[in-house]
């Protein structure tokens, strides 16, 4: 990615109560296929943008859903639309593509969870995929909040 933002976004909600300005360093987004995100958006994946929490600015601010002891998801109280994922101990975060104002300036470039990508809802678009299992670093994450016996996702958050 490189260091000089490009021009500045912006975005918000269906209802426009909540909006942003974003300063991304790149237009490239992905595809989250877990199960989490399948319920979150009540779709069968949602699309991200990944940026530095710093590099966006709310003009007014979403609501936040605690969807895990590790994660918070960003949305408008009043209309509902899904806007934004964050682990709580990350610099980063993920904006959703859909609530940009120009979604069509940003691309795919991979799919993420493929291990419960929804087949049949599926075309495949020649893009590499990556198994959140098989992601260290967020297996870490849901085995420091939950114990090390945990399956990562919305079974863990739903046993207490």
């Amino acid at each position: 990615m490189p260091d000089t933002p490009l021009p500045a976004v912006s975005g918000g909600c269906l209802c426009g109560r909540v909006r942003y300005e974003a300063r991304p360093t790149h237009r490239d987004g992905y595809y989250c296929h877990c199960r989490m995100c399948q319920l979150a958006f009540g779709n069968t994946r949602a699309a991200y943008l990944n940026l530095r929490k710093d590099q966006v600015r709310w003009l007014a601010p979403p609501a936040h859903y605690a969807s895990s002891k590790i994660a918070q998801r960003g949305f408008c109280p009043h209309c509902g639309t899904p806007l934004t994922f964050e682990f709580l101990d990350s610099e980063f975060m993920d904006l959703s593509i859909g609530s940009l104002d120009e979604p069509a300036a940003f691309k795919p470039t991979t799919h993420w969870s493929v291990e419960t990508r929804i087949e049949g809802w599926h075309a495949d678009d020649g893009l590499p995929g990556h198994r959140l299992d098989a992601n260290d670093r967020i297996n870490q994450r849901w085995r420091s909040a939950y114990g090390d016996d945990v399956q990562p996702g919305i079974d863990a958050t739903r046993r207490g």
